[in-house]
């Protein structure tokens, strides 16, 4: 491979960039004001992944957005149920494409692919009644 860098990952699709921010404060904030805050720096963060990040780093990102998805859903903290879900099933939709790139990034999610799908049977599940949403 030459000395330029790998950008396919950037192709996959557009909808991580677009929504994680959001879905992200949303799970970090504890107050309504801290997450409009919250989402500025996520939305930063995420553009410079994509604009100046590689493969590995955006990887560890999302693998960031899944410890915080797996911990809410596990209830450990009092978390926005539906901002973890959505969290959830963007990232798990990207992790399944990855199967179509070239590179190790679909192996290399495959613990991240098992505990989002988890995580994600968990959230529509209602905590109330136990009733599937």
């Amino acid at each position: 491979m030459s000395g330029r860098r790998r950008l396919d990952w950037l192709g996959l699709t557009p909808e991580p960039e677009r929504e994680l921010p959001a879905a992200v404060a949303a799970l970090r904030a504890s107050a309504r004001t801290e997450r409009d805050e919250l989402t500025a720096v996520e939305r930063r963060r995420v553009e410079r992944l994509v604009l100046h990040g590689s493969r590995h780093g955006w990887l560890r990102y999302l693998a960031e957005v899944t410890e915080l998805v797996t911990t809410a859903a596990a209830g450990s903290v009092r978390a926005d149920r539906a901002a973890a879900l959505h969290a959830a099933e963007v990232v798990l939709d990207h992790h399944r494409m990855l199967i179509g790139l070239p590179g190790p990034g679909y192996d290399r999610t495959a613990q991240d692919r098992t505990a989002l799908e988890r995580a994600v049977l968990h959230l529509r599940t209602d905590p109330r009644t136990g009733n599937r949403r």
